[in-house]
């Protein structure tokens, strides 16, 4: 009988001392948000690879500037084929506006337990139809993201980390997964596609791929609003 209610008591202990993971889906996203407002600024080197099959795009090389809450700019002397959004990826970015989140289920991805969230939003203004997180509930960082669209088609981001890095929710890398025949391409780079558009072999849309790698970054070194500024161009009279 002293045996069993040690035992009981060992269960009860485990019980209060390891408490359920939470299913809440904006409890999650709010974490993930405050995990990364750690992050006031940072510049990060950048390499991107663009892996479409009409296109004959050279290795780009960039400097990515950011500043809370939204402040964005890229540095480049090369052409890139995604716009500043897509090389900055945040939470902040990717989880804002009025909109409806959902708790799907725990998932095992790449080795890490994932709390699958969708967020619907609110309203009929948004161009995003759909969007479900992969999320580390251990380290409360976005492993993967859908990205559904009423036009360009679905987006998927798969973003990896350095566990070793002093700010480990900041990426070091990522893949951009897009639907060449949804994506709206300027008519100067989509002349002569034709059926590249689709994968002969399985009669299935093309997929294109960016790889994206991120570098020597200093954060919160603080950086001066000016940098974001527009230059206007001087006019002669």
């Amino acid at each position: 009988m002293i045996i069993m209610k040690k035992i009981l008591l060992f269960f009860a202990i485990i019980t209060f001392a390891v408490p359920a993971q939470t299913k809440d889906p904006d409890k999650i996203l709010n974490e993930v948000k405050e995990n990364f407002d750690k992050i006031k600024d940072y510049s990060v080197d950048v390499t991107i690879k663009v892996d479409v099959s009409f296109l004959k795009v050279p290795d780009t090389k960039a400097r990515i500037y950011f500043k809370k809450p939204d402040k964005t700019k890229v540095e480049s002397k090369q052409f890139a084929l995604l716009p500043k959004g897509a090389l900055h990826i945040s939470p902040a970015s990717l989880i804002k506006g009025n909109y409806t989140a959902l708790f799907d289920k725990f998932e095992n991805y790449e080795g890490n337990k994932t709390a699958v969230i969708k967020t619907i939003p609110i309203g009929d203004s948004s161009q995003v139809i759909l969007t479900t997180f992969w999320i580390d509930v251990t380290k409360y960082i976005i492993k993967k993201v859908e990205i559904s669209t009423k036009v360009n088609g679905t987006f998927t981001i798969n973003l990896n980390y350095d566990p070793n890095a002093k700010f480990a929710q900041l990426p070091s890398s990522l893949v951009f997964s897009f639907n060449i025949s949804k994506l709206n391409i300027p008519k100067r780079f989509s002349e002569g596609i034709g059926d590249d558009k689709t994968d002969t072999t399985s009669n299935k849309p093309a997929i294109g791929k960016v790889y994206i790698g991120y570098f020597n970054y200093k954060v919160n070194q603080g950086i001066p609003d000016s940098l974001f500024e527009e230059k206007k161009e001087e006019t002669r009279d």
